[in-house]
């Protein structure tokens, strides 16, 4: 078994890990860990682009659509620090060179579901992506920070209540990563659901150790379905692609299979979904139509580029054909529990972005605040770390060591851990989840 050490160490290259390292003391010595490639995380998919307080008149309406869209159920101080907090996160994007769109050099921003205004920022319809190219740049230019790609974590190790780093599988051997602090931002569960908009790989790792070793868990059942994914009637896998909100913020329109409107089209995400849910039973349809029409062809490959030439690519021209959509299994609001530095109920091991559960989401993710809990809450981890990284006493060397065939289990144990979790939680939902044998 090899062994690695370091002063943090990051599981998951999504914006929440990629800003979290950014945020870090350049003087610490940083490992990030990739499951699969860099770009296997959801934070590339991400379409519509991330919400911020416009100016200081708009903090009490932010406030209040975060905690309508999530049903009250929200942690209002997580929401106050996400609301407080998101300019500073987007004004640093900026600085680092994310392409936002822009007139005459002022953000320009489009509007998404439950949002009373426009205040969502975005780079057309690929935000996430080029976040991400973004923030890699930066950090692959650090010398304090190593990247490991194909390689996923299968255990904890921790003494005396603290953790001090994580046994990992490489495609060759099982490693060791001794860290001071451990930070997991591994994303969510959509791999473990047979249609998801979600990347594959990303399957409850994390939230099944933290029930292995007795960290908190905080509201798991809670599962966000997007409305529109788009539907094909043979696809070569299970994730499906996202027709993103964004649409609907400019105008997009749904039909039935009758051509006529049922819902509200800008209603938070769960309303609108169980909205097409009750259509397809009433009309006994696979899908609904998502308009966007009126438009214009030059406007939507300008506006939104990619889903014009993904749906192209199935002979669907958005510029003269309503999109077939469906729901599928989109974000993870529960997770583990953390408080508002990000810190779990293990000492010396935090969690951000989709693996965590800030209580910021409620009982439903207001739309484009994921992106924006990554970048808000993955910097107070790392001023969290910088702050107290001194105090841990680093132990190097493993309690446990494992071979490749155990650690090949473990790895799929902890699937089939989220599996249970899941199954456990939400019974409306064990025939969507994925055969956990």
């Amino acid at each position: 078994m090899k062994i690695l050490n370091a002063d943090v160490l990051i599981i998951g290259t999504g914006v929440a890990g990629l800003y979290c390292a950014l945020n870090l003391d350049k003087n610490l010595d940083v490992v990030m860990l990739s499951k699969k490639s860099l770009e296997e995380c959801n934070t590339y998919l991400a379409q519509g682009g991330i919400a911020v307080r416009v100016n200081e008149y708009d903090y009490d309406a932010f406030f209040m659509d975060t905690m309508k869209a999530g049903m009250y159920l929200n942690n209002k101080e997580s929401v106050k620090v996400l609301v407080n907090e998101s300019r500073e996160s987007i004004l640093d994007l900026d600085r680092l060179g994310v392409p936002f769109n822009k007139n005459m050099g002022e953000f320009e921003y489009t509007k998404e579901g439950a949002h009373v205004k426009n205040r969502i920022v975005h780079c057309n319809d690929k935000s996430g992506k080029l976040v991400f190219e973004t923030l890699y740049e930066h950090v692959k230019n650090l010398e304090n920070i190593r990247i490991v790609e194909n390689t996923t974590m299968f255990d904890i190790e921790k003494r005396d209540g603290k953790c001090l780093g994580v046994y990992c599988l490489s495609e060759k051997e099982t490693i060791y990563i001794g860290s001071k602090a451990t930070v997991l931002a591994s994303g969510g569960i959509g791999g473990i659901f047979k249609n998801s908009t979600n990347q594959s790989c990303l399957t409850g790792d994390a939230m099944a150790l933290a029930k292995n070793h007795g960290i908190k868990l905080d509201t798991p059942g809670y599962i966000q379905y997007h409305p529109t994914a788009l539907y094909l009637e043979k696809r070569e896998d299970k994730r499906r692609f996202l027709i993103s909100e964004s649409l609907r913020g400019e105008g997009a329109l749904l039909f039935n299979s009758r051509g006529e409107r049922f819902v509200k089209e800008l209603l938070p995400r769960n309303t609108v979904t169980s909205a097409i849910l009750e259509e397809l039973e009433k009309t006994n349809s696979d899908c609904v139509y998502l308009d966007i029409t009126h438009t214009g062809e030059e406007y939507l490959k300008r506006r939104f580029p990619k889903i014009y030439s993904e749906c192209l690519k199935h002979g669907i021209n958005i510029a003269t054909d309503r999109i077939p959509v469906t729901p599928s299994q989109h974000y993870h609001m529960g997770g583990i529990g953390v408080d508002l530095h990000s810190r779990t109920s293990m000492d010396y091991l935090y969690a951000v972005g989709e693996c965590s559960c800030t209580g910021v989401h409620g009982g439903n993710r207001l739309a484009s605040n994921s992106l924006l809990e990554g970048l808000v809450f993955s910097k107070r981890a790392a001023e969290d770390i910088n702050a107290v990284i001194g105090e841990n006493n680093k132990i190097f060397e493993p309690l446990l060591r494992y071979s490749v065939k155990e650690g090949k289990k473990l790895v799929t144990d902890n699937r089939n851990k989220a599996i249970e979790i899941i199954g456990n939680m939400r019974k409306d939902l064990k025939n969507e989840l994925v055969d956990s044998r």
